[in-house]
């Protein structure tokens, strides 16, 4: 017989447990949500003496978004821009600011109390005070000289605190009017065509600092400009206006290459547009095949940017009506058989001679196309805009005649529509 004590101390073998089997992780091939809007502003409406400024405005701006609005003079730009500070009461709508109601009908929050930082477009700063209480103006005694000092760092602008405001040049009154609007550490900065003032070179250079230094804060910020290659530069999204309403609400490629109207198409930059026959993903015309963005049927006229245009020297059916020498390149203008106008974009080293005959091919990415009623509404407004600034009366443009789709429809063999397309016989 055996008792425990015979076998001595019983050890324990320790557990080793078996290594668990990795789980095969999945691929989050969700498309994230994008962040909730920072400001957002929605159905403004206002008008002036009877006279519509605003209407039915909508905006939404993410954290950490710079957002242009971009317009002609007049359209309601700096309105809304004032409406979102406080400086304004819209009529109809209403705005918030990181959830917050700030205005709306029954709702009314001081300027002051919205925790908006705001650049006038004449920077707006106190002659008599020197850069640092400039900079201090608005901001709360027991953390103004941190916030001061923290602002004039980031502009580059700390070795002239004890300056004067007639002492700095242009650029360094720009600096201190947005460090004045960074003191305060706002949910969101407003700026009212902050560079117009500086002249075009030191604008350049203004500008990219102020985009670096926004993008390091991670500052959410709305500009207003009337400047296009500014907005398209400088802004994640554009929001362009015209008469009181907003156009188009895009980033800047598609604000640029996918137009929503005729008129936005000539307003964010140079362009042709170029009369066609569309047969779905395709339209025929003198420059050959164009790709369009969505199918389209019939007369239309097709946005064809001046890049997008090869010009060939060999004898063709354009005739070189104008140049304009631009250093790195030169904007050619040729006229059609029919009378259109396009304009094409050459190295600047391509010599033309007025008069010359040449062929013009497209080369460009797939592009947008418009009905010929859509057209002619959209011109109406470009030209009636135009013919405000410059005291005129309306006129038809020029370089987009009206064109009539029944026209089309006799056409003989070898002979040209109206569109001045070679068509074939019926």
């Amino acid at each position: 017989m055996f008792s425990n004590d015979d076998l001595g101390p019983v050890v324990a073998e320790p557990v080793v447990a078996e290594p668990a089997m990795p789980e095969t992780a999945m691929p989050n091939t969700a498309t994230p949500e994008p962040a909730a809007p920072l400001l957002c502003a929605q159905g403004l409406s206002k008008s002036f003496d009877g006279v519509t400024v605003l209407s039915d405005c909508n905006l939404d701006v993410r954290p950490g978004e710079m957002v242009a609005l971009l317009g002609p003079s007049g359209c309601g730009k700096t309105t809304l821009l004032r409406i979102i500070a406080g400086l304004e009461q819209s009529e109809a709508g209403e705005v918030r600011v990181n959830t917050r109601l700030v205005a709306s009908k029954s709702t009314w929050v001081r300027p002051e109390d919205r925790n908006v930082g705001m650049v006038f477009q004449d920077w707006a700063l106190f002659p008599h005070l020197d850069v640092s209480h400039n900079v201090g103006y608005g901001v709360p005694r027991r953390m103004r000289s941190k916030q001061v000092q923290k602002a004039l760092e980031l502009v580059g602008m700390a070795a002239m605190a004890q300056r004067m405001p007639d002492t700095l040049s242009g650029g360094q009154q720009q600096r201190v009017a947005l460090a004045r609007a960074l003191a305060p550490e706002p949910a969101v900065l407003l700026l009212d065509e902050p560079f117009s003032n500086l002249d075009s070179a030191l604008r350049r250079e203004v500008r990219s600092e102020v985009r670096q230094l926004l993008q390091e804060t991670q500052m959410t910020a709305v500009f207003v400009t009337h400047d296009r290659e500014e907005a398209l530069v400088l802004g994640d999204r554009v929001a362009l206006m015209n008469e009181g309403q907003i156009v188009q609400f895009a980033n800047p490629d598609e604000i640029y290459q996918q137009p929503a109207t005729a008129w936005a198409a000539n307003f964010i930059g140079t362009v042709s547009l170029y009369p066609a026959l569309a047969h779905g993903n395709f339209a025929e015309s003198n420059l050959g095949s164009i790709p369009l963005q969505k199918p389209a049927s019939g007369p239309v006229e097709v946005v064809v940017r001046p890049e997008a245009v090869e010009l060939s020297a060999s004898a063709g059916n354009h005739t070189v009506e104008h140049q304009e020498y631009q250093g790195a390149d030169t904007l050619v203008t040729v006229v059609s058989p029919c009378g259109t106008r396009l304009r094409a974009r050459v190295s600047g080293t391509t010599r033309f001679t007025n008069g010359d005959a040449v062929t013009p091919t497209y080369v460009g990415p797939p592009a947008t196309s418009f009905k010929q009623n859509h057209i002619q509404n959209s011109q109406h407004s470009h030209q009636k805009h135009q013919n405000h600034q410059n005291g005129q009366h309306p006129q038809p443009p020029q370089d987009h005649q009206p064109q009539h789709p029944q026209q089309t429809q006799h056409a003989h063999p070898q002979q040209r529509n109206a569109q001045g397309i070679k068509v074939k016989a019926s």
